[in-house]
């Protein structure tokens, strides 16, 4: 009789321990049971862990409209005398854009106007020759732009994008025309123009230059955007009443 009891609890023993071993069950909508899912352990924080701030910041105009762009005109401060200049974003909104990316976070202070052609243009905006050359910058630099065209002139005083030979290769270079040049029509992006300051364009092209490196090159000093003047409204006149 002992064996028997003996042999009876050694079974109850058994069966409680393999229903213990089971996973918790739990009950379906359709009433059906299955095996509930273990919790997650949490993973645990690295120390030294990255900041959500380092992922990739905008500019501040990358979804600015036409009519906000057309606003804004630009004022170099430069070694030989102050430019300013409004913009043609109509045309040109991608050009437009850019430029003033690059002057709103400071891109074109320090930098020079680093190739010049007598009697033609003074060229600008390599970020290579300011003082401020890092990795973010050099991935600034190399941004392309898709190719503007328009029936804008290049004559005196157009601001324009200097890009190479291949399609939509333009950056961040930018020319100013100290005369006409009818063979750019067409082809490269006009996208502004100088309303004061063309002196001081003259005054850069007429510097001494070897192989259209200036000798001693004007820089940049301070790049700034301000609101455009509002064009003065003119009323035609009526005639008198008779």
């Amino acid at each position: 009789m002992n064996k028997i009891w003996q042999l009876n609890f050694l079974i109850f023993i058994i069966v409680i321990g393999s229903v213990g071993s089971l996973p918790a069950q739990t009950k379906t909508a359709a009433g059906e049971t299955k095996p509930a899912t273990a919790a997650k352990p949490a993973e645990a924080k690295k120390s030294n862990q990255r900041p959500a701030k380092n992922a990739a910041k905008g500019e501040p105009f990358d979804r600015a409209d036409v009519k906000t762009l057309a606003a804004q005109c630009v004022k170099f401060e430069t070694d030989a005398g102050a430019i300013t200049m409004e913009m043609f974003p109509e045309s040109a909104p991608e050009a437009v854009r850019n430029f003033l990316n690059l002057t709103a976070t400071g891109a074109f202070n320090s930098t020079t106007f680093n190739r010049v052609v007598p009697n033609f243009v003074i060229q600008g905006g390599d970020l290579s020759t300011g003082g401020k050359w890092t990795m973010e910058t050099a991935q600034r630099a190399a941004r392309t732009l898709p190719d503007e065209p328009s029936l804008i002139k290049h004559e005196r005083g157009t601001l324009s994008m200097a890009r190479t030979g291949e399609p939509n290769s333009a950056t961040t270079g930018f020319f100013i025309l100290v005369g006409t040049a009818t063979h750019l029509d067409g082809t490269f992006a006009a996208f502004g123009r100088v309303t004061s300051g063309m002196e001081t364009v003259d005054a850069i092209n007429k510097a001494p230059v070897e192989n259209e490196k200036p000798k001693k090159a004007v820089a940049i000093t301070r790049a700034t955007i301000f609101p455009c003047p509002a064009a003065a409204e003119t009323t035609p006149t009526k005639p008198p009443a008779r």
